[in-house]
């Protein structure tokens, strides 16, 4: 799509929050456009949710409106919620109007669902992603009005119906392109180049179970390996003098670039984002899903393909930790077939394929002129 003098631009809305998962393949897609004149770029997310710190100082209007969430148990919240519901409604058809939008694209969260809604009452065409193995109820809700869903995996195209189609999952283009040697990560980072190097991640905000297995196994993991430890913000920081261990509450793309250079192995949640990242570039991976959540459906799926060590929280011992962790440090051979097997799991290609689509229906309505 090119723009003539002629033409107003196309105004696209992104929508997400709250964490980091439905952020970044919403970034993801705006690093595929933000350099076509054609497009101009809105976010609207909450007020105090990652998403304003990620989007950070690139060229994208930020709009916050209120968040509300329809839990499946009951709790006085509830009621409150369904008041931020309606506000955020009609927020969201202020900024619409507004802002004169052409496409509304979310990949998830609550702070969407009042957005789509919103957007269809005004004929705006919606396109959702689906990350995870299992649909949430925020994409449930907004998949009824719809004009089209991406999947991650094949297996979700059978709870979404004829307007899904499966491309996978939307990477960074920082991450693919900016690649840094494990050598320039050890030294930036200041590791020990003779030294294998654990890298513990907990998702966007952290994961305050897996921070406390390190730390109650920080001295026997330290034996065999460095650790970075990424502990999300305001999660516990361990006090410890010893120079093998190097911890972040948070770190931006080009730090992650760094840490996940330097890495053998990783721990990790179970979010889509860093599954997508991590089956990118091919890490032996172990991996802890949330007990009782989405993430043990989306575990198993790269535990079906043996592309990853899944463990069980609720089942796991310091011991049974440590053991897992030192085996596959000290086994290459492992190391390498994960390594392999993990690339596998996610379908390549996404952001091109999502940004094909993108552009599809915004030809398909016709919003601004024969010319698009």
């Amino acid at each position: 799509m090119t723009l003539t003098n002629r033409q107003k631009k196309y105004k696209i809305l992104f929508s997400g929050g709250g964490t980091g998962g439905s952020v970044a393949p919403l970034l993801a897609i705006f690093e595929e456009l933000k350099n076509d004149p054609s497009f101009e770029f809105v976010w609207i997310g909450t007020k105090d949710g990652l998403e304003k710190e990620m989007i950070g100082n690139k060229n994208i209007k930020y709009y916050a409106i209120c968040a509300g969430k329809l839990r499946r148990y009951w709790s006085y919240q509830n009621v409150i919620d369904i008041f931020n519901i309606f506000l955020a409604f009609w927020q969201s058809l202020f900024i619409i109007l507004k802002e004169n939008s052409c496409i509304i694209i979310s990949a998830g969260s609550f702070v969407s669902v009042p957005l789509a809604w919103a957007g269809w009452f005004c004929r705006i065409p919606i396109l959702i992603h689906q990350q995870d193995v299992l649909p949430g109820l925020a994409n449930k809700l907004m998949a009824l009005i719809a004009k089209k869903i991406t999947t991650t995996f094949e297996k979700s195209l059978h709870d979404y119906g004829k307007k899904a189609e499966w491309i996978g999952n939307p990477i960074r283009r920082e991450l693919i392109e900016n690649k840094v040697g494990k050598a320039e990560a050890y030294q930036k980072l200041g590791l020990k180049s003779d030294w294998p190097t654990l890298l513990v991640l907990g998702g966007g905000t952290g994961a305050m179970a897996i921070n406390k297995l390190i730390e109650n196994n920080l001295k026997e993991l330290l034996k065999f390996c460095q650790i970075i430890h990424i502990t999300g913000k305001g999660k516990l920081i361990i006090n410890t003098d010893n120079s093998n261990y190097h911890s972040f509450e948070f770190l931006d793309t080009f730090g992650l670039i760094k840490v996940f250079a330097a890495a053998d192995i990783v721990i990790s949640r179970c979010g889509m984002n860093v599954l997508t990242e991590l089956s990118y570039l091919g890490k032996p991976t172990i991996l802890i899903p949330i007990p009782n959540s989405h993430q043990e459906a989306n575990a198993k799926i790269f535990a079906d393909n043996n592309a990853a060590i899944v463990l069980d929280q609720n089942k796991l011992s310091d011991r049974y930790l440590v053991d897992n962790v030192k085996e596959l440090i000290n086994n290459k051979r492992k190391q390498t077939e994960l390594g392999d097997n993990i690339q596998k799991v996610i379908k390549k290609e996404a952001n091109q394929e999502l940004v094909k689509i993108v552009k599809e229906i915004l030809q398909e309505v016709k919003i601004f002129s024969n010319q698009i």
